[in-house]
């Protein structure tokens, strides 16, 4: 097998590709170009102009409100932030696909007793398997922590019902990983207790890898202050009070990627969130019909995701090969299905500044390749 390590060094001389991926995707050219400005300090009052522009313009995108952090990080690190800062000893977690598994393995490496709900791959979250959950339980929990849409299955699960029923556990925080959503899938998060819900800016929000955002209740916050420990880079109080006394983060910031933030935002902020996610579902429904006329669906009827669409492999192509053969000879990349589902299934990501004409150049070239 070949050393990964050995030096392959970048030379920036690689065709273009227009990417499908469920994430990174296509990113606007003037928010690109936003990055290239000269850089100044992250103490600058110049610096509290960006800092409190993306912050607020983000709350206004969402309509929430709740307090907004934005972070130099991956939405990774608030698996981990939002564990340490609510969660004292027990989370529930429902496993249905490969992220919903891996936010319940972050908790248990944090030291937290985590009981599953499991599912198999492909099926959906059931809100009565979650209150059954809640109620047969002894001790309670914490928190309960869910992802909104499985990147690995192309599931939805159906958070604002779960959301709701958590309404009588007030005491149960929830958490929703909305990493390959949010931005392109509309959920009003102040009117179904979610206290935390986070992203990755380069999902449906298609801007640059490199910043996670999430927004917290006033319950989160209070609820990190009474306890003894917390994360230090994504604690709640640290980066929220930091915000209100200097409009500014704690810690050095990914100025040129906070400069792309601010421009892509204020598109999104014209299209507005309810017409943004119209536009996904367009894509979306658009992607499943193709699907079902070539193959079949990956997931359970009618818990189908807005911004990736996994497809089952029912005509046995060559998934790999077909990957690479579009990719080769007509410069646009999807994705093969995730881990042990790579030839099973493949997924197409419909997300950010996609259309449906955009989304339908890749299925005519996933045609011509696959000879459908």
């Amino acid at each position: 097998m070949a050393d990964a390590r050995k030096k392959r060094e970048y030379t920036g001389d690689y065709p273009e590709k227009t990417l499908y991926l469920p994430g990174p995707t296509e990113v606007r050219e003037d928010v690109i170009e936003a990055m290239a400005q000269p850089m100044f300090g992250h103490r600058m009052d110049r610096m509290t102009d960006l800092y409190t522009t993306i912050v607020e313009d983000t709350r206004a995108f969402l309509d929430t409100d709740q307090r907004v952090i934005v972070l130099t990080a991956s939405g990774t690190e608030f698996w981990e932030a939002t564990t340490l800062n609510l969660v004292e000893d027990r989370m529930l977690v429902p496993t249905s696909g490969a992220f919903s598994t891996r936010q319940a393995n972050v908790a248990e490496r944090l030291g937290k007793t985590v009981d599953r709900i499991e599912y198999e791959w492909g099926q959906a979250v059931k809100p009565e398997d979650v209150r059954e959950a809640l109620e047969s339980s002894e001790d309670g929990y914490d928190a309960v922590g869910m992802v909104m849409n499985e990147t690995s299955t192309g599931v939805r699960n159906p958070v604002e019902e779960i959301g709701d029923l958590l309404g009588d556990y007030p005491e149960t925080y929830f958490v929703v990983d909305a990493i390959s959503c949010l931005g392109g899938d509309y959920i009003d998060i102040d009117a179904h207790n979610v206290d935390c819900i986070f992203t990755s800016t380069q999902k449906a929000f298609a801007m640059p890898p490199g910043l996670a955002v999430c927004t917290v209740s006033d319950a989160a916050y209070e609820r990190e202050l009474e306890k003894d420990s917390a994360s230090w880079y994504g604690g709640f109080q640290r980066c929220l009070d930091y915000y209100d006394r200097k409009g500014q983060t704690h810690s050095t910031p990914a100025i040129p990627l906070m400069l792309a933030y601010r421009k892509q935002m204020k598109h999104m902020l014209e299209e507005g969130h309810a017409d943004r996610s119209r536009r996904h579902r367009e894509m979306a429904e658009y992607t499943r019909e193709w699907a079902r006329e070539h193959f079949d669906l990956y997931p359970e009827a009618g818990y189908e995701s807005q911004s990736v669409t996994c497809i089952a492999n029912t005509r046995g192509i060559d998934v790999a090969e077909t990957v690479e053969t579009v990719s080769e000879e007509y410069d646009m990349v999807f994705s093969s299905g995730y881990g042990d589902l790579s030839e099973e299934s493949f997924r197409i990501g419909h997300m950010g500044e996609h259309t449906v004409e955009s989304i339908r150049r890749l299925t005519d070239a996933i045609e011509d390749v696959a000879g459908l």
